[in-house]
């Protein structure tokens, strides 16, 4: 279970960025709702949570019964197979924040903007959308997969600790994604460096993309590998009781005396022997 667990780590590491670079990229362009509103840039994870909701809707209500007709699986497919379709949507978030951010950079040259990194560029924020909802979608697969995953193949007695190993990828993630953008901002170069501190015009973020892009390929080919390997823990059996018990094996006889006792009519008395006192006085006599 531990190798296919620790692969999630690398999913919130390669997704922190939505909270981190792409509110830096909103922050210069054009977020005007109307001439007199505009709407802040952190409000943009809305569009992460939104299709993240409607997904598991859409999910349990559509695309399990449709998969159950030709997988037999009461889920509609497994875990693991939900955790895989998780890795390559989030792997398509990344490309088209890459993509999006080329297409950024390029409006702000063709403005002479680059050196202006407070000046708005005239690029609409909504670019972003895209890759906030793909990466919502992946949420919907792999978030719910891993946790499914996690709690019924984990032994009867550690569901709570597997529960609890859920919510420890998400942090090994975020500190593995602070450990990443430091390494990359030391070791990138200072004059054209990949993640700038003040001008992220100036910057090349689009290659860091790239970078998270090939490590979530690689993590892909080797959560492939685990569970193309991994095998399903056995279902427990319970076995109804449908053969007889027989006295000498399976009930004592004070067992017996017990259970005749409980079926006993309370008006009846019980004599030393244990057996029933019948008075017949007040019934018919043959």
């Amino acid at each position: 279970m531990l190798p296919i667990w620790a692969s999630a780590i690398l999913l919130v590491t390669a997704s922190s960025h939505q909270h981190s670079f792409a509110i830096q990229q909103a922050r210069t362009m054009d977020r005007h709702l109307s001439p007199s509103f505009q709407i802040p840039p952190a409000t943009m994870s809305i569009f992460n949570i939104l299709p993240m909701m409607v997904g598991l809707v859409i999910y349990e209500r559509l695309f399990v019964p449709a998969a159950r007709r030709f997988t037999g699986n009461p889920s509609g497919i497994t875990c693991l197979q939900r955790m895989g379709i998780g890795f390559m949507i989030n792997i398509l978030s990344t490309i088209v924040a890459a993509l999006v951010e080329i297409k950024r950079k390029a409006v702000a040259a063709n403005h002479n903007l680059l050196n202006e990194p407070r000046v708005i560029i005239p690029i609409s924020v909504f670019w972003l959308v895209p890759q906030y909802g793909l990466h919502g979608l992946a949420e919907t697969f792999m978030s719910v997969g891993h946790l499914e995953f996690l709690y019924d193949q984990s032994p009867e007695s550690m569901r709570s600790t597997a529960a609890a190993l859920y919510w420890i990828a998400i942090a090994a993630g975020n500190y593995l994604s602070t450990l990443l953008v430091s390494l990359v901002h030391g070791y990138s170069g200072k004059k054209r460096n990949w993640l700038p501190d003040r001008n992220i015009n100036k910057g090349r973020l689009e290659y860091y993309y790239w970078l998270v892009t090939g490590i979530q390929v690689l993590n892909l080919i080797f959560y492939t590998v685990c569970a193309w390997f991994y095998k399903n823990k056995p279902l427990e059996e319970v076995e109804a009781q449908s053969q007889p018990c027989k006295l000498g094996n399976n009930i004592k006889e004070g067992d017996v005396e017990l259970a005749r006792s409980r079926n006993r009519p309370s008006n009846l008395p019980i004599d030393v022997s244990g057996k029933e006192n019948v008075d017949l006085s007040n019934n018919d006599k043959v």
